[in-house]
């Protein structure tokens, strides 16, 4: 990601990763470390996006827009704001409420949050992005304050019955995030999707 950020051009077309990590508790750059509660045998490592402690692992869909925001006249809140509305129109899609929080970025069903949003703009252009809990253990959240809130209950996408595999939550939110992102979606077959 930073290394695609700082070689873009004006011209570098905007690109959207989806992978998957093994598990890391991450801080962003102005994480209180009081947050970290018994990390345990889970690494802990500094990064440089916005946001406090979160964890991400196996069974969690990230997104990364690799977007140029000056390009696309997009300020931050209304990036957070289409990443978080992408979640939602998913959830919606299956008859599930979910909604983003100006207060804490993110998506929530209910009190539970379901998607973690952690960014950062560079040269006009943003990196970092959107964790989505799709079928994974959620108890390393315990380990840690996420986002910096205390007892913040943790969701996946499969106890809401929106998505069962990481693939089937990147194709079903693809569309979503090119529609609230206002971007030109070229979809590959599903069989070239891993």
């Amino acid at each position: 990601m930073q290394g695609f950020t700082a070689g873009r051009l004006a011209n570098t077309v905007d690109e959207l990763w989806f992978c998957e990590h093994p598990p890391v508790f991450t801080l962003g750059l102005a994480a209180d470390r009081s947050h970290v509660l018994a990390p345990g045998d889970i690494p802990v490592v500094p990064i440089d996006r916005g946001g406090q402690v979160t964890y991400h692992g196996p069974g969690q869909l990230m997104v990364y827009p690799l977007l140029n925001v000056k390009r696309k006249k997009l300020g931050v809140r209304a990036l957070v704001m289409g990443l978080e509305q992408a979640v939602v129109d998913l959830a919606a899609a299956h008859g599930v409420a979910a909604t983003g929080r100006r207060d804490a970025p993110g998506v929530y069903s209910d009190s539970a949050k379901i998607a973690s949003i952690g960014l950062r703009i560079r040269r006009g252009c943003s990196y970092h992005g959107m964790a989505v809990n799709v079928d994974m253990d959620t108890e390393p959240f315990g380990r840690i304050n996420p986002c910096g809130m205390e007892n913040l209950p943790i969701r996946t996408l499969r106890d809401l019955n929106i998505a069962d595999s990481i693939k089937r939550a990147a194709i079903d939110l693809t569309p979503y995030l090119a529609d609230t992102l206002s971007l030109e979606w070229l979809s590959p077959p599903e069989s070239e999707i891993h």
